[in-house]
């Protein structure tokens, strides 16, 4: 069996508050990713394996990307935005909540009110810094699984769902772990130096996963306006500090607008800069609308690093954010020449100069 971090007495209590539940909803954050659909989806299935007579519904805060849509049992996601009355009654209903790869209710918007306010049990699985988790304990019976140290949630799915041995995997579940853990890993670039992660994934791949085909799926389908985008970001928007081995690329809502920005179209774009021989440190900044009830703008950014070059603290202590040592992200209200000043101001106390 896979080695497990997670102790064997918190994953009983994990399966014992499924097997009590009836009507369960999965929620996963605001612009859901690899690992956040793939670890719900993931979920979904096992349990419905387990006892198809559970209600399981995932709900999304906001739509997912074109290329994740392919994902088995993606059709049936409730996007909160737009079905906010389904998505509601199905919240006030369940018996129980499971959060997977966020630990604040904030990051799924405005679904994370109404999950407080149904007091039922929930069950978070999580992979990110700064967890904490007293908002979850309004039940006693609520159940924390968080392990910064792991590649992805999927990864912590994985080890919660495989509890033995010589078990036959379901391939709709393995093909949504893999989809996870290439897809939070850079495709196992970063986060990846765990063997037992590679162990991980043979298993999946004898649940008979084509893992190019994911791959091909995920990173081979972009519209023609996006790859005009990653053209745009790098030859007119890409800019280079030297003395600290650093690229940043700032975009616009009105630069996204011109390329027909749709969600997933900057996916992977932090990455790109790294390919240069000698850039350690990228960072990339996106302006969203205000969010409802506010008049500032959102930027998000996105940080990324190579070795022993931690980005995480920078992303938690100016930008709100957090992650892995090499791949992290956070937030800034107000406009994008704000954060760019912001940026410029903090860098050289958090990157290293060589």
């Amino acid at each position: 069996m896979i080695h497990s971090t997670i102790d064997t007495t918190t994953v009983a209590q994990a399966h014992q508050l499924i097997a009590n539940a009836h009507n369960i909803v999965i929620f996963t954050h605001i612009a859901p990713d690899g690992d956040a659909m793939g670890s719900s989806l993931a979920m979904r299935h096992w349990i419905n394996g387990l006892n198809a007579e559970k209600s399981v519904t995932v709900i999304t805060p906001n739509t997912f990307p074109d290329f994740l849509a392919w994902l088995p049992g993606a059709k049936e996601i409730v996007v909160y935005e737009g079905h906010e009355a389904q998505a509601d009654r199905l919240i006030a209903e369940a018996d129980l909540h499971l959060c997977l790869d966020f630990n604040e209710p904030k990051r799924i918007g405005p679904a994370g009110e109404k999950l407080m306010q149904n007091a039922c049990p929930k069950l978070l699985i999580d992979h990110h810094l700064m967890c904490d988790d007293a908002w979850l304990h309004a039940n006693e019976q609520s159940v924390t699984i968080s392990h910064p140290e792991a590649s992805s949630t999927c990864e912590l799915v994985y080890r919660v769902i495989r509890t033995k041995d010589g078990e036959a995997m379901d391939k709709s579940i393995a093909t949504c772990i893999y989809a996870g853990l290439m897809t939070d890993t850079g495709n196992f670039s970063y986060n990846s130096n765990n063997p037992d992660l590679y162990e991980m994934i043979a298993d999946l791949m004898r649940a008979g996963i084509n893992k190019d085909a994911i791959y091909n799926d995920v990173f081979n389908q972009y519209s023609e306006d996006r790859v005009r985008l990653m053209g745009y970001c790098l030859y007119r928007k890409m800019r280079l500090f030297p003395k600290y081995h650093l690229a940043l690329i700032a975009l616009s809502e009105e630069e996204l607008e011109r390329f027909h920005f749709r969600p997933g179209d900057t996916e992977g774009i932090v990455n790109i800069p790294l390919q240069i021989s000698d850039v350690y440190y990228s960072v990339f900044m996106r302006e969203q609308p205000p969010k409802p009830g506010t008049t500032k703008p959102v930027i998000k950014v996105s940080f990324r690093s190579q070795g022993e070059r931690p980005v995480n603290i920078f992303a938690h202590e100016v930008f709100r954010g957090g992650g892995h040592a090499n791949a992290s992200g956070g937030e800034f209200y107000g406009t994008l020449g704000q954060a760019v000043l912001l940026f410029e101001k903090h860098y050289p106390k958090y990157l290293k100069k060589e």
